[in-house]
């Protein structure tokens, strides 16, 4: 199976000690070794680094870990192959554009049959589940509204309710992106916290690094982290419920949904 990272805060913030974190999970202190990427937002846009070998032995990695840029909504996936070859197309997260701004998205799971569900204007590039699964969720978006809706709650529950046909499919977990918010499925195993005043030392639990973020955060910051499991050690991390899906702005939790 494959990890998750997402990062959605108030202010622009790195994440370095997070990625650094995730990374040596990709083939140093576990098996997920058959790829990486990490999208960063600017506004509506995304950039988007992909390999498709190991994180922890990747100098692009590492770069990334080093120089870090700060962003206001992040994704990052290390891939364990299930469906379709170890090749650059397969590898997380996809991003398509809907409504002028990019959509990014990673899952861990396998979705059986997905060739099944029906596309539309998106198609896959490669061959897995997981992206035929994402074309298939868009398009239900797509097909549900003209324009990126005015109120947010209804494209939360848009979401939702396509997730949730796909999630009978099978294993399901996965972030998504929209430039705005960050949404985040639960099926087996996601967790997530929210950093915000009084910061303290966070310490990951598969390297040897720390970090005291009362010295680089202001008294305002929110910094939402969630991850397929805990990143660090000594930090409390609400895990979530099965069929459920949290969506995050601003570095708060907006809603929790059936999905």
């Amino acid at each position: 199976m494959c990890e998750l990272l997402g990062m959605e805060c108030n202010v622009p913030t790195d994440i370095a000690f997070s990625f650094t974190g995730l990374k040596t999970r990709g083939g140093r202190t576990a098996h997920h070794q058959d790829g990486w990427g990490l999208a960063l937002y600017q506004g509506r846009a995304a950039r988007v680094f992909l390999e498709p070998t190991a994180a922890a032995n990747s100098p692009l990695a590492r770069f990334i870990a080093e120089n870090p840029d700060k962003t206001l909504l992040a994704i990052g996936h290390i891939r364990k192959r299930t469906r379709g070859a170890i090749s650059l197309a397969n590898t997380h997260p996809f991003v398509r554009e809907l409504w002028g701004r990019h959509w990014v998205f990673a899952h861990n799971g396998t979705v059986r049959a997905a060739s099944k569900l029906k596309l539309g204007r998106f198609k896959p590039i490669g061959t897995t589940d997981s992206e035929h699964a994402y074309c298939h969720l868009l398009e239900g978006l797509r097909s549900s509204f003209k324009d990126y809706p005015k109120q947010p709650s209804e494209l939360w529950q848009a979401v939702a309710d396509v997730a949730r046909g796909i999630g009978a499919r099978g294993t399901f977990n996965f972030l998504l992106g929209d430039g705005r918010h960050l949404y985040a499925r639960c099926a087996t195993k996601l967790c997530f916290l929210i950093r915000r005043a009084p910061f303290g030392e966070a310490r990951l639990s598969d390297e040897d690094v720390a970090i005291d973020f009362s010295k680089v955060t202001g008294p305002r910051d929110r910094v939402v982290v969630v991850s397929t499991v805990p990143l660090t050690r000594n930090e409390a991390w609400t895990h979530g419920d099965p069929g459920k899906m949290w969506v995050f702005d601003q570095g708060a939790l907006r809603a929790t949904l059936s999905a």
